[in-house]
């Protein structure tokens, strides 16, 4: 065994956060469902949507058995909206596949509609403890830091950060699992990206990056996103309209919330493309 497994597993079960997806009771579809969630949107944004969701539907059967447009409404404003087309998607697949269970194999689950390799692994992984390598932002920059010493990870998973992970993982199933998630809460709680807290962390007496005085990323830069006058936001204020209205939505309504028509236009036009909208007797809706 590593030795970063035992404080780091240790660490994990005195710190671990109680959130629904992770507990004894929790269903595979709400673990499914908070993975596609979760993808680039914080966990206290997630919460309420998740708990929401797995209200209205607690099967995949129950959301296969809805319009395509109910999925979109009730995704709220956690933004990347196609994420919940996906889920419906995924949830009409399981219905028609696997007898509206959700599939344990990674294999089953990577050819779901919208799922892709860290989601399948992360499923398998945490769903039904299975033994993958599950490589998130947060354990690929847990990773970067301890095991090669640098402040972040590649832009983009290389097979070196493969590799290493694989060679860091668990012979035992089980132990894998929680290695994977201990992993994961150890980068979004004490590694974190902009103000690591080196003091909490159970292995900064063994960490490369630590020994190596912390040295700064030197690596491509990186941009963050930018929000304001973007067509992300620009189709956020048109999904927020439509989720809002009960019906159709004159094109006027939409005029109201974004005047610039020549960006207005080109993003209603992507969202209809999406599948995210569709035009209805001279205005808009979601779809049915």
């Amino acid at each position: 065994m590593s030795e970063l497994h035992e404080p780091i597993l240790d660490w994990y079960d005195a710190h671990a956060r109680d959130l629904p997806w992770r507990r004894p009771d929790a269903s595979a579809w709400s673990v499914l469902v908070s993975e596609l969630m979760l993808q680039q949107t914080p966990v206290a944004r997630v919460l309420p949507v998740h708990d929401a969701w797995l209200e209205r539907w607690p099967t995949p059967a129950d959301l296969a058995g809805e319009a395509t447009g109910e999925a979109v409404r009730m995704w709220g404003r956690l933004g990347y909206p196609r994420r919940a087309l996906r889920l419906h998607a995924a949830a009409v697949a399981i219905v028609e596949r696997h007898d509206g269970e959700v599939p344990e194999s990674y294999d089953d689950l990577i050819a779901l509609p919208g799922v892709g390799d860290y989601t399948a692994a992360a499923v398998a992984s945490f769903a039904f403890g299975r033994r993958h390598v599950v490589l998130d932002t947060n354990v690929r920059r847990v990773l970067a830091r301890v095991a090669s010493g640098a402040e972040l990870p590649p832009a983009s998973v290389t097979r070196a950060e493969r590799d290493l992970a694989t060679t860091l993982l668990p012979d035992d199933e089980a132990t894998a699992a929680t290695w994977a998630v201990a992993v994961m809460e150890l980068g979004a709680l004490v590694c974190t990206a902009r103000d690591p807290r080196c003091g909490a962390c159970p292995v900064a007496d063994r960490c490369a990056w630590q020994a190596a005085g912390r040295p700064a990323y030197d690596g491509p830069p990186r941009r963050g996103q930018a929000w304001a006058g973007t067509d992300r936001q620009c189709r956020g204020r048109i999904m927020a309209v439509l989720r809002e209205a009960d019906g159709t939505v004159r094109p006027a309504a939409i005029e109201a919330v974004w005047p610039g028509a020549e960006q207005r236009e080109r993003c209603l036009a992507g969202l209809v493309e999406d599948g995210l909208v569709a035009v209805v007797d001279g205005g808009y809706a979601l779809p049915g």
